[in-house]
């Protein structure tokens, strides 16, 4: 019998783009390239019989050029807290395994990849308010990313933004904000600032988003 999972959640990502990152509408990136971080708090989730629930997670992504030209490097971050059984779910999760071809980002980002770091068990502490576009990282000694509202230059007050993307792999409607990351990971070394930040509700099972 194929593997059944699902994890519903929060997800916060800051990426090298501009706000409102041009890949989320099929151009080309700001900069013809993408680094980025993202991470997640499952609240509820589950891999066959092995529960997710409150674990923590994280992906180091690089590509040297666009996301679809591949040639890219991963490498994923799992709770600590996670028992084998849930750290071997987890991993398959992240990696784009048990999934539909093309039906999560997950999926999308490991099949660009040429080097799949094995997965870190680490401590993640993190906090991700959607709707305040608020969210904070901390893996010691790994990443560090911070994100907030972007602010308007003219006004000083935050703004707000969405993109809303009824068919997309990842979500189907997410606020944009402002990140700030710092990653000391060797090979997915990452240091952005004032970038793209998104922050979303993730909802998904090996089928995809669901809506």
């Amino acid at each position: 019998m194929a593997d059944k999972w699902m994890i519903r959640g929060v997800e916060y990502t800051n990426c090298n783009c501009a706000y409102g990152c041009p890949c989320q509408f099929n151009s080309p990136s700001t900069h013809g390239c993408c680094e980025a971080v993202t991470c997640g708090i499952i609240e509820e989730g589950f891999f066959n019989d092995i529960r997710l629930d409150g674990l923590n997670w994280a992906l180091l992504l690089k590509w040297p050029g666009e996301i679809a030209a591949g040639n890219g490097k991963e490498q994923a971050i799992i709770d600590e807290k996670a028992d084998h059984a849930q750290r071997g779910a987890l991993t398959k999760i992240l990696y784009g395994e048990s999934t539909a071809p093309g039906s999560t980002h997950f999926f999308v980002f490991n099949s660009t990849m040429s080097e799949v770091k094995d997965p870190l068990f680490a401590r993640i502490e993190l906090s991700i308010e959607v709707d305040a576009r608020k969210a904070k990282l901390n893996i010691p000694g790994i990443v560090e990313s911070t994100g907030e509202p972007m602010i308007n230059p003219f006004s000083g007050e935050p703004s707000s933004a969405r993109i809303n993307l009824p068919n997309g792999f990842e979500y189907t409607v997410a606020e944009i904000g402002s990140g700030k990351t710092k990653s000391t990971a060797e090979g997915l070394e990452l240091d952005l600032d004032a970038s793209h930040g998104q922050f979303n509700i993730l909802h998904m099972n090996q089928d995809g988003v669901i809506r």
